[in-house]
């Protein structure tokens, strides 16, 4: 379902940079806009610091507040267990994307669209640090076993399907456990089918002992694993298609790939929720014009995460980060000339 290049993402931002400066784009590092300048739903200036610039048209490009740990707190609030659940998010990419100017652009009565508690969610490595752990530390053997939560219980069909498909629900799952915690938990038949994480699995020679490694009720997990294994129906395990290994009388049921867990070593992975990014955003229309009281700018444009409510309310699709960057980034450049009075019509 992905075309993945080499270099990543940092190849391609890379290679903008290159034409953009090809083409005389003057390009300021550590200039961070602070505000900017609104009149009657029209751009007027933005500004770096004290410095006040001015443009005919401009495209903001600067991405969603998922590194705003105190809007994630907001936004999410407390659960039923009195815990603030961003407590305890990790945010996969830049610590930069502080929502300044969503916010800026908000407050001076742009239209937004989305819900602040939706985002790319995924489960990673309870181990990764606090920002820029990367894909690296995503944990990608959830469909092969069982995720348990602190009380050493199942909450979901891990086997729901492929994992491509899947995988960003697991985030959100995660968030909505006590403590925002979790235990991927495999056995010895799983290794070799997984993409290794970039942290190594706790393991242990019996699941008892792997339990007491977790500081999970030993009693309780040995409950749930023993009625998990013995609720799997034999099958023709097969990872490549949704197969008929599931299990039978036990809620959540895993639908594919169920296998019991048997054959030592175990291994565990402790998950947290990964914030990639947030998909409040900017309300535009298809020309990525952003909209005042339902009226689109005639010269301000969004592109990329700051719109991302508009392409995204909920779950995700894969790649689709690029594809809003690259596709409403292009539609953004061609209207803002349009605007600037640089090109004729391009409708």
């Amino acid at each position: 379902t992905n075309a993945f290049f080499m270099g990543g993402g940092k190849a391609l931002v890379n290679a903008y940079y290159r034409s953009a400066e090809k083409l005389g784009v003057q390009i300021r590092y550590e200039s961070p806009v602070s505000s900017v300048e609104i009149k009657d739903g029209q751009f007027v200036a933005a500004y770096v610091g004290q410095e006040r610039i001015e443009a005919k048209s401009c495209v903001m490009a600067a991405g969603g507040f998922e590194s705003n740990l105190d809007w994630l707190k907001e936004a999410w609030g407390k659960n039923e267990h009195g815990e603030y659940p961003a407590d305890n998010f990790l945010i996969r990419g830049t610590r930069f994307n502080q929502g300044t100017l969503l916010k800026c652009m908000i407050n001076a009565g742009a239209d937004s669209i989305g819900d602040p508690t939706q985002a790319h969610m995924v489960a990673i490595d309870a181990r990764a640090p606090l920002f820029d752990g990367g894909i690296c530390t995503r944990i990608d053997c959830v469909s092969l076993g069982v995720v348990v939560n602190k009380n050493a219980e199942r909450f979901y069909d891990e086997g729901e399907d492929f994992w491509p498909k899947r995988y960003a629900i697991w985030g959100r799952l995660i968030a909505q456990q006590p403590q925002q915690i979790g235990y991927s938990i495999i056995d010895s038949k799983a290794i070799g089918r997984f993409m290794p994480p970039v942290f190594e699995a706790i393991v242990a020679d019996t699941l008892p002992e792997l339990a007491a490694k977790l500081e999970l009720n030993v009693e309780k997990f040995m409950q749930t694993l023993n009625t998990f294994n013995a609720s799997c129906v034999p099958g023709d395990f097969n990872h490549t298609v949704l197969d008929n290994c599931h299990t039978q009388g036990i809620e959540p049921a895993k639908t594919h790939w169920a296998r019991t867990i048997d054959v030592a070593p175990f291994y565990a992975y402790p998950l947290r929720p990964g914030v990639t990014f947030t998909y409040l955003g900017l309300k535009t229309d298809e020309t990525t014009a952003v909209h005042f009281a339902g009226l689109p700018s005639p010269n301000l444009f969004a592109a990329g995460e700051i719109m991302a409510g508009n392409v995204l309310g909920k779950g995700y699709t894969a790649g689709v980060g690029m594809t809003i960057g690259t596709f409403f980034g292009r539609q953004a450049g061609a209207h803002a000339a349009v605007a600037a009075g640089k090109v004729g019509d391009i409708s």
